[in-house]
């Protein structure tokens, strides 16, 4: 297999579809386990039809409603992906749902499966938020689609927010090839979005133009030949079918986000991973560094 950093990186629009910004799923050749569709809502209804397919809607910014099963729940979402973790909405498989709401931008994270599961509210507060690494390799993570947090039947999916100036997805690794309690296949897709970094001093003026972006590297390994070496911006998507990935890197005056959303083949529900070998000595280097004092990153006057 081979594949050039286009056929796997898509800028914010690239993949437009009948009223959505972006959407991923089993129609881009070499797709078959995960899907993703992010809009801007205007009041209109997005409605998604009864299929084999699980779903988790995510607020990104502002909130939403959602009908489904006969049911509506409204989500409060956040002001910003930059400021906490959400709460979300899990809508099991063969169910058919219908997404309102005004001026808020969502994610629909998806896999297709023919298992039916129960669908659920996970509120903002039952979020696991977990800072992961040490120094500049400190970032913050979002479990609430992760198999300790969610009964899915095979969507993994959860977010990180990487500060301004830190590394995320470091060291590089992957999960192409099935090893039995070692490492699990599982296609990703990374969703981003970047801004001003909390940690600019509050007297320098961000002007409106700022282009506010990071990097994200995706390379080659036995499983397949893959090249992407890319800037990232807000809306922008990076798809991983195969290969070592990281890291993330956030410019020092942008703070960084993705959205990671997994699913496989295998018969088990489970994210396990190959450190590149080459770069796996980093994390020894973890157990003797403070965590970044700026994390994590919650909605003013909150703590964990």
């Amino acid at each position: 297999m081979s594949a050039t950093a286009n056929e796997w990186f898509h800028p914010r629009g690239a993949l437009a579809r009948d009223g959505w910004e972006s959407v991923v799923d089993a129609t881009l050749p070499g797709w078959s386990h995960t899907g993703i569709r992010v809009a801007v809502l205007d009041g209109a209804v997005l409605d998604l039809p009864a299929a084999d397919v699980e779903r988790i809607v995510i607020p990104l910014a502002g909130g939403c409603t959602v009908a489904h099963e006969g049911v509506t729940t409204a989500l409060t979402g956040r002001a910003s992906v930059f400021d906490g973790p959400t709460d979300v909405l899990y809508v099991g498989a063969g169910q058919a749902l219908s997404i309102t709401g005004r001026g808020a931008r969502i994610a629909v994270a998806e896999a297709p499966t023919t298992q039916r599961k129960s669908s659920a509210h996970i509120p903002a507060a039952d979020v696991p938020v977990e800072v992961r690494g040490a120094g500049r390799d400190t970032r913050q993570v979002h479990n609430f689609g992760t198999p300790g947090a969610l009964d899915a039947a095979a969507l993994i999916v959860c977010e990180v927010i990487t500060p301004g100036g830190n590394w995320s997805s470091h060291p590089a690794h992957k999960h192409d090839e099935y090893i039995a309690g070692h490492e699990a296949r599982l296609e990703e897709i990374y969703y981003f979005e970047a801004a001003p970094s909390r940690s600019i001093d509050a007297g320098v003026t961000v002007p409106a133009h700022a282009d506010a972006f990071g990097s994200f590297v995706n390379y080659s390994s036995a499983a397949g030949e893959i090249n992407t070496n890319t800037l990232v911006r807000s809306g922008d998507i990076a798809l991983v079918p195969y290969g070592y990935h990281g890291p993330a890197m956030a410019a020092p005056e942008y703070d960084l986000y993705y959205l990671n959303v997994m699913a496989g083949p295998d018969p088990e529900r489970i994210w396990l991973i190959s450190d590149d070998p080459d770069q796996a000595w980093l994390r020894d280097t973890w157990p003797t560094q403070d965590t970044d004092p700026r994390l994590p990153y919650l909605p003013e006057g909150e703590q964990l």
